[in-house]
């Protein structure tokens, strides 16, 4: 038995012309991008084909692409290592699919600007939060880059920037943004995204031995239910959640019973706290071998309660990466990255939630909630870790619901990156998943997925790009 729809045979055919043109160090950096392909398979397309490509491959095939962008980054730092104390940027991303499935769509459009270390932008940009190896992973837990960006205004520090009087020992980054859901195809329209992150890093960069720590923290607020009585009347005020600017503030600290119930745009339910928070708590270490890099990782999950009571301990992302940092001298096989990863989000605190008991407040339903019916998704796509799928992507003789169908999974994860004969790219996942379904309405016979990827690329500069 399988959770994700089966696939026997792939076909994958792309050309990808990529240029990068950079003058003199005044002059900012631009990348401009052309990919034409075709996939065919003969069911839904392949889990790791689609999986955390930020929503532009489509679940049906067969089908055909068209991907263009251009990219204006910060002008690079001069002879004396000096950058531009203020500067801008911008990308611009489309992508074009025809066949099963057909769609246009702006995973990237946003502007940019810089002030010393404090970056603002407005508008969609691909993104991953979190301590998490970002080329060969399964994904972070709350923001992996598996859906669409969804729109946002964020300011943030995006590098490690020393804090003062610390002699560069520790170092932070962290952003603060506010964001749109979609309107379309949604149970819930108009809610609003918040989120924060923050990270810590105690170590210089040319130190042996690292530490870092940081959480995230994430909020779906505010909107209405169409059609209204889709959501219970206990659950909200006739189908409308609470809005309104005052509400912002505990969204954003996230505090419990700000509100009274005779607020007449509060129920009981939001009395509690408004809107549907969840993050990861996140730690890691990474230390130089030699010319290795071994970074090592741990996301810690919570929703409703349960990590602040240990009853949902079990349950996270536990990463190793091993990274090459040579240089490729011509070897016949050079080993770039080696990542491990375990992923376990069953136990999610036990199968009750009691709000007055610490040992009882389970249930967690990750991605999941009761008002928020779309759970935590954008455009049917799972926002987070996607190995807890939506249920357009689950095997339909499985129990469904809305929103997530399974996020209680446990996932072993191997994922390397080589060159061959010095010019042949190779990247390879392989996964082996064992899917238990939710709480509410699990999968009995927990069944089984491998999920499997192999690829080889070879650059040819017939345009005059740089690799």
């Amino acid at each position: 038995m399988y959770v994700l729809r089966s696939v026997s045979l792939v076909i994958l055919v792309s050309c990808l012309c990529l240029v990068s043109a950079m003058g003199q160090s005044a002059v900012r950096d631009s990348r401009y991008l052309v990919e034409v392909g075709t996939l065919s398979a003969s069911a839904q397309t392949p889990f790791w084909l689609r999986a955390n490509r930020y929503g532009v491959v489509p679940l049906k095939s067969p089908y055909g692409w068209v991907n263009t962008g251009m990219w204006s980054d910060y002008r690079p730092a001069d002879s004396l290592g000096k950058r531009p104390k203020a500067d801008w940027g911008y990308g611009v991303n489309a992508v074009v699919n025809a066949g099963a499935t057909t769609q246009v769509l702006l995973p990237e459009a946003y502007v940019k600007g810089r002030l010393g270390a404090l970056e603002l932008y407005v508008g969609r940009r691909r993104e991953i939060n979190g301590l998490v190896d970002t080329l060969l992973t399964t994904g972070a837990y709350s923001w992996s880059g598996n859906a669409l960006p969804i729109p946002k205004i964020q300011l943030s520090l995006p590098t490690y920037t020393p804090i003062p009087f610390t002699k560069g020992i520790i170092s932070v980054l962290g952003a603060y943004s506010h964001g749109w859901f979609e309107n379309s195809d949604r149970y819930i329209k108009g809610s609003y995204l918040h989120q924060t992150y923050l990270y810590g890093r105690l170590g210089k960069p040319t130190w042996r031995f690292r530490l870092y720590g940081g959480f995230t923290h994430q909020v779906i607020w505010a909107g209405h239910a169409d059609p209204p009585g889709i959501i219970p009347p206990y659950l909200s005020d006739n189908g409308k959640l609470p809005s309104a600017f005052k509400y912002y503030p505990a969204v954003v600290i996230g505090e419990r019973g700000l509100f009274s119930a005779d607020d007449p745009d509060v129920t009981s339910f939001e009395a509690n706290r408004i809107g549907n928070h969840l993050g990861s708590v996140d730690f890691a270490a990474d230390v130089n071998i030699a010319h290795w890099n071994l970074f090592m990782y741990r996301q810690f999950m919570y929703d409703d309660g349960s990590l602040f009571y240990l009853t949902n301990i079990q349950d996270g992302l536990n990463g190793i990466r091993l990274k090459n940092q040579k240089t490729p001298d011509g070897e016949t096989f050079f080993l770039r990255q080696l990542t491990l990863e375990y992923l376990y989000t069953g136990s999610q605190g036990g199968n009750e939630f009691v709000i007055d008991d610490p040992l009882r407040r389970g249930n967690d339903d990750y991605f999941n909630h009761a008002q928020f019916i779309d759970g935590w998704t954008y455009f049917g796509r799972t926002i987070g870790n996607p190995f807890l799928t939506p249920t357009l992507e689950t095997n339909p003789n499985l129990p469904h619901r809305p929103g997530i169908t399974n996020n209680r999974v446990s996932a072993g994860h191997f994922g390397l990156s080589a060159l061959l004969f010095g010019s042949v790219d190779v990247i390879a996942k392989l996964s082996y998943s064992v899917n238990a379904g939710t709480y509410p309405a699990p999968f009995l016979n927990k069944p089984r997925q491998f999920s499997g990827f192999l690829s080889a690329n070879i650059p040819v500069n017939v345009f005059g790009g740089r690799r």
